[in-house]
C-alpha cells in the first residue's frame, strides 16, 4: 500500500513530495492552518479522475485544523455537492449532535473530510481508480495535520481506507493502522438514521474515541 501510494503521490504532485519523508508525530504543525489553505488552492480545480468535470463544487474538509480527531467518509453526497462543506444536512446534524456527547465540535478538536473530495454520481460508492487519484491528497491533509485518531465513518470509508473487503462488524472495535495513524471504524451516521437500534453501540465507539483522544 505504501509504494502505490508514493507512486500516485509522485504522479500528483512531482518529485519533491514524492522523496519526501511523512511524519508520523503527532505534534501539531503550528501552521497547519496556512498549510491546509494553501494545498486546498492547489488541487481545489483538480482534474485527475472524471468526477472533477461531474461535481458542483470541490469538498476539501471542514474544521479545527489543530484537531486530535479527524473524521474521514467516503465522499460527498448530494448536499455536500452543492455546498461544498462535508457532512451537511441529517447525517451532519446528528454526526454535530455525537460530537457535542464527547465535548468536541466541528470548530473544536475535530476536523471533517472526506477520501473523495468530488461526489460520485447518484452516490455511488468509489471506484478504485477514483481512490487512487484522490487518497493522495487526503495523505496530504493528515500529514499536515498530524491527527491523533482518525475516524472512518461507515463501512464504505473504512474498507477503502483499509484496503479490505469486510464487514462493518469484523472492522469495527479494533485499533487498526492508517500510514502511522491509528484508525477506528464507525457506524455512518446515515445508518444511525435508518436504523436509531445501532445508536447506542455507536455511542460505545465514541467514548471509546473520547478515551483514547483524552488520554
Amino acid at each position: 500500500m505504501l509504494v502505490s501510494y508514493l507512486k500516485q503521490t509522485k504522479e500528483l504532485f512531482g518529485d519533491e513530495l514524492y522523496l519526501s519523508k511523512t511524519s508520523n508525530s503527532h505534534e501539531k504543525n503550528k501552521n497547519a492552518k496556512s498549510d491546509l489553505d494553501n494545498f486546498c488552492k492547489e488541487i481545489y480545480e483538480c482534474q485527475k479522475c472524471p468526477l472533477g468535470a461531474t461535481r458542483n463544487k470541490f469538498v476539501f474538509g471542514a474544521g479545527d485544523p489543530q484537531a486530535n480527531l479527524m473524521l474521514v467518509g467516503e465522499a460527498p453526497g448530494a448536499e455536500e455537492d452543492r455546498l461544498g462543506e462535508p457532512f451537511v444536512g441529517r447525517a451532519g446534524k446528528l454526526l454535530d449532535k455525537i460530537l457535542k456527547a464527547i465535548n468536541r465540535s466541528r470548530s473544536k478538536d475535530v476536523y471533517i473530510c472526506n477520501v473523495l473530495k468530488c461526489r460520485p454520481p447518484n452516490n455511488r460508492d468509489p471506484l478504485t481508480s477514483e481512490v487512487e487519484r484522490c487518497e493522495p491528497h487526503l495523505l496530504k491533509q493528515i500529514e499536515i495535520m498530524r491527527p491523533k485518531l482518525i475516524v472512518a465513518l461507515g463501512r464504505v470509508a473504512g474498507k477503502t481506507l483499509l484496503k479490505v473487503e469486510q464487514p462493518l462488524k469484523d472492522m469495527r472495535g479494533k485499533l487498526h493502522d492508517y500510514f502511522g495513524t491509528p484508525l477506528i471504524v464507525v457506524y455512518h451516521p446515515a445508518a444511525l438514521l435508518r436504523n436509531p437500534g445501532l445508536k447506542p453501540a455507536a455511542w460505545e465507539d465514541f467514548k471509546w474515541i473520547r478515551s483514547i483522544l483524552d488520554n
